[in-house]
């Protein structure tokens, strides 16, 4: 399987090539030149697999043998075996036909564990073949950066530098980057919002001479394909034991940075019986009056309970945009130049084709806590306000009962206690293996919204 740019300026790569890039030189995000498709009686076959024996039925095909299937198979199993719940991403029902997907039973209690154990032990993997040392750079709105930090930080062939937005994470979140140990991790507290961290990576990225000769740069952001592809496997799970491929699932997911409801996406074109895909937003909506109102066009940055859905500018939505114009690079570069200039809209005909795939909602931090307050009261359930939000959501649109509904539930709810608070309910406390977490030293800089910076900054550690 070969891989290209969305924005058509570099030539087809192998998913080795992609694993070490991240960002295509041209700017672009990489996508397969075509997606691996399964039958129904295949999937229906994987109902009695383990969690980690059906991420590797799924992810084979995209590396396509260039690590051999054995070296793959460990490296699979072994970034499942420290998750806290045997099912690895359990469903929790709530009432007839509503469901809650749990995706934070790895270590850092996010989904990003998922896709970010199984990424740093593929980058160690190929990184020991090649004897070759890189600079891990990433962006986050809360969750990725210890996500990574947890998957990573363990080679020897990694720096790692992690930013996030300065005052704008929760203390939880905080904490769980700025404490983990070790000489190759560096966290960065930009004087900005997500978005500009963001804006500062893709920068860095498209002009690395800062770094010695020896060096470039990998992502650990979900612009990296293989972050994506791991997130496809959960959908699979959680449909194949609602009665998939026979019985339709529908999802909802919360998402400021499109990744994980585009992981959904490419689950239903690559064959599973996915009837919609809700697009859960908080105020931040910028994704939901796309879909809602054909309206592509950046507002103000608001600060909610769901922090990590505080995202202006959807990088992974390029991605789906690519297959929207009919991958078609030159309409896209058109597209995206004009994004931030001026409110976009796409033609009738390609509106339509967004709103047969995807429905939208966009929730405020007081129906979040009332949800979260809620859901408690009936099912003493605890959510996280970014399921809160997905799950409202999910209610919003649920116009098929018919279909079961699944929520991603994205976050411990320990990670986001003033929420919890706000709801009228007590924060929970942290899982033993973080029960100590702010007694632990803190490490991390306070930077300038400035790409140089941050560039001076990685050039002065490595």
């Amino acid at each position: 399987m070969k891989y290209i740019s969305t924005r058509g300026g570099v030539a087809p790569q192998t998913f080795e090539q992609v694993l070490l890039t991240g960002l295509a030189p041209d700017g672009g995000l990489f996508v397969p030149e075509s997606l691996p498709r399964f039958s129904r009686a295949e999937i229906a076959s994987w109902r009695e697999l383990t969690y980690p024996e059906l991420a590797l039925k799924i992810v084979s095909p995209f590396v396509a043998g260039e690590i051999p299937a054995e070296d793959l198979k460990q490296i699979i199993f072994d970034s499942y075996a420290a998750f806290a719940d045997p099912e690895v991403a359990p469903l929790r029902r709530l009432e007839e036909g509503e469901y809650i997907l749990e995706l934070f039973h790895g270590p850092t209690l996010a989904f990003k564990d998922f896709a970010l154990q199984v990424l740093g032990r593929l980058l160690d993997y190929v990184l020991k073949k090649k004897d070759q040392r890189v600079v891990i750079l990433g962006a986050t709105s809360g969750d990725t950066g210890s996500a990574a930090l947890a998957g990573c930080r363990h080679s020897d062939h990694v720096d790692i530098f992690i930013l996030h937005p300065y005052q704008r994470v929760s203390d939880v979140q905080r904490k769980q980057m700025t404490t983990v140990p070790g000489d190759n991790v560096f966290n960065l507290a930009v004087e900005g919002n997500f978005d500009d961290c963001q804006r500062i990576v893709k920068a860095a990225f498209a002009d690395q001479s800062f770094l010695p000769d020896s060096r470039q740069l990998v992502a650990v952001n979900s612009i990296n394909w293989a972050r994506i592809v791991m997130q496809i496997v959960y959908y699979f799970s959680a449909a194949l034991r609602l009665g998939g491929p026979e019985q339709k699932i529908s999802f909802s997911v919360p998402t400021g940075n499109f990744g994980d409801i585009y992981a959904g996406y490419l689950a239903k074109h690559m064959g599973l019986p996915v009837d919609r895909l809700v697009v859960a937003t908080n105020t931040n909506d910028i994704l939901h009056r796309f879909i809602a109102n054909n309206d592509y066009s950046i507002s103000a940055l608001s600060k909610t309970f769901s922090p990590s859905m505080d995202i202006l500018v959807s990088s992974n939505f390029e991605r789906y945009l690519f297959d929207l114009f009919d991958r078609d690079a030159a309409k896209l570069n058109e597209f995206m130049a004009k994004f931030g200039k001026e409110t976009l809209q796409v033609s009738a005909e390609q509106w339509q084709r967004v709103k047969d795939e995807f429905d939208s909602s966009t929730v405020n931090d007081d129906q979040t806590c009332a949800v979260i307050a809620e859901v408690y009261d009936t099912h003493g359930v605890l959510l996280d306000p970014h399921t809160a939000v997905g799950l409202k959501c999910a209610r919003d649109c649920w116009a098929d009962k018919r279909v079961p509904m699944v929520t991603l539930s994205t976050a411990h709810p320990a990670k986001f206690g003033e929420a919890i608070k706000q709801a009228g309910l007590e924060s929970p406390s942290l899982p033993e293996h973080l029960a100590d977490l702010f007694e632990r030293e803190e490490r991390y800089t306070v930077v300038a919204n400035d790409l140089n910076a941050v560039t001076d900054f990685i050039k002065s550690n490595i």
